[in-house]
């Protein structure tokens, strides 16, 4: 598999804020083991025509000009470009049928909106790149309201999300027409959770999609320190490869996770599962 990856993405980071460079440095150097044998593949940033089939110009220059606040996604210099770069990775992804391994994330990120570490929506730009009918799983631990809310009614796209409950966002409680959602409690294992994805992906109509996209967070990690579902590393393998038992082309872009020392291992666990 293909790995998506630039160490442009290492350049920002803010003392003590959990999305930290050091969470790519260690990923990094877990997955670069020849080994595992994953292609690394140089990031490429989106274009503007691209950030704008999801955003409005207003938040394009809002980000570029740091008009923008959210307590928790800080004013970086030059994060306009650090995130259009995570963005035209997640189209890489897509088009390679890869993972990305960028910050920052996106699943917070609205139309209009920074929101929880996120600028742009890497995986709403990516999906709205490929003009195909998606499945967009989001498996980190918290709710991708942003996702939702660009996806939201829109019959190109069936959008899961599990995660944890009542936790940061705060959304997510109740399914919404295209948008099916399933909070967990904190530290609910390995055996509710994928019973809970099985049933999740029993009930979907899949007719037409084309494509399966993985909001890959990794912060239901039972050692991770924001919003643990309790997962283990077989875990993640396991989610994979019930993911591949849908037959759909697939990419990955990462969203959290917070555990820097296993994050590397976690995602080699959910890719050797889609690969299974």
């Amino acid at each position: 598999m293909k790995i998506i990856w630039h160490p442009k993405c290492l350049e920002y980071g803010a003392p003590g804020h959990p999305e930290s460079p050091e969470r790519l440095v260690r990923a990094y150097a877990f997955l670069s083991d020849p080994a595992l044998g994953y292609e690394f593949v140089q990031a490429e940033p989106a274009s503007e025509e691209d950030l704008l089939r999801v955003h409005s110009p207003r938040h394009l220059e809002d980000v570029r000009n740091l008009r923008f606040y959210d307590p928790d996604s800080p004013r970086y210099p030059n994060i306009f470009e650090y995130a259009r770069l995570s963005a035209g990775a997640a189209i890489q992804a897509m088009r390679l049928h890869g993972f990305s391994l960028m910050r920052p994330p996106g699943h917070h990120a609205a139309r209009e909106r920074v929101a929880g570490f996120c600028y742009f929506n890497n995986i709403a730009i990516a999906v709205r790149a490929s003009g195909k009918k998606t499945l967009i799983v989001d498996i980190d631990g918290h709710h991708g309201d942003g996702t939702q809310a660009i996806f939201f009614g829109d019959p190109q796209v069936i959008y899961i999300s599990l995660h944890s409950f009542p936790n940061y966002p705060g959304t997510g409680l109740r399914s919404e027409q295209n948008c099916y959602n399933y909070p967990l409690p904190f530290h609910c294992g390995d055996k509710v959770y994928l019973q809970t994805l099985d049933d999740a992906l029993a009930s979907l109509d899949l007719g037409g999609v084309e494509q399966l996209a993985i909001s890959a967070g990794f912060d239901t990690y039972y050692k991770d320190p924001l919003a643990s579902l309790g997962l283990t590393t077989e875990g993640y393998y396991e989610i994979g490869r019930r993911l591949r038992k849908l037959g759909l082309p697939a990419f990955g872009v990462l969203e959290g996770g917070y555990n820097v020392e296993d994050l590397g291992k976690n995602i080699h666990a959910l890719l050797s599962g889609l690969g299974s």
